[in-house]
């Protein structure tokens, strides 16, 4: 696993249990409010953390953290995913894994082998203005296949948009929640990337 950073501690991002989060490097969009560019750019990629580091971490958490929230960048774009996954999962932790959808076959592997306990997934724009926010060209079918699998999953779940202004429009929103009809969904603001964000790595504090 190619890992970008770690917060060690957060009551938000895991709706309704005590959490770490852990970045993946690497993604197949460009989105253009990314706030994590240093794990989506190649030439902006740090060192990746030593997986060890994340897993001692965890392990010294058991019984303090619930869960444990698997981000990115995209991860399930990293070959071993699965295998990180089921190394989490021995230690007790609930497992929230954020997704684009993208990679719809890693989605159903990890629902299958029950690795993930709550899905959130990214929705960009209405299905055919994607390419207008993630800056690459998405195959419809596999963005409604992921939809699928997460709704028929038997998980908790969500989507989620965030709303960039510049591109969509309140009509995109409407037609984002007639897609998601009766399903989970909120939008969220999009907010201005600071210049000066500090890097990952400060991330790794203890706390």
């Amino acid at each position: 696993m190619k890992i970008g950073g770690l917060i060690k501690f957060t009551l938000i991002d895991y709706p309704g249990r005590v959490a770490a989060v852990v970045f993946t490097q690497g993604c197949n969009f460009r989105c253009r409010y990314c706030h994590n560019p240093e794990l989506v750019y190649p030439h902006l990629l740090q060192d990746p953390m030593p997986q060890e580091e994340v897993m001692s971490f965890l392990r010294r958490r058991q019984g303090t953290l619930e869960g444990v929230v698997v981000t990115g960048g995209e991860p399930t774009l990293q070959p071993d995913l699965l295998d990180f996954l089921s190394e989490v999962k021995s230690l007790g932790y609930c497992i929230k894994l954020d997704t684009n959808g993208s990679k719809p076959d890693m989605l159903a592997a990890a629902i299958e082998k029950k690795l993930v306990d709550y899905i959130a997934m990214d929705l960009k724009a209405p299905l055919e203005k994607y390419a207008l926010i993630t800056g690459v060209a998405c195959d419809e079918s596999v963005l409604r296949r992921s939809m699928k699998l997460i709704v028929e999953s038997g998980l908790p779940y969500e989507f989620r948009t965030t709303y960039d202004k510049e591109v969509l429009t309140d009509d995109d929103i409407k037609a984002l929640t007639k897609l998601t009809s009766g399903q989970p969904y909120r939008v969220q603001e999009c907010l201005p990337v600071a210049k000066d964000k500090a890097a990952l790595k400060v991330m790794h504090t203890e706390i």
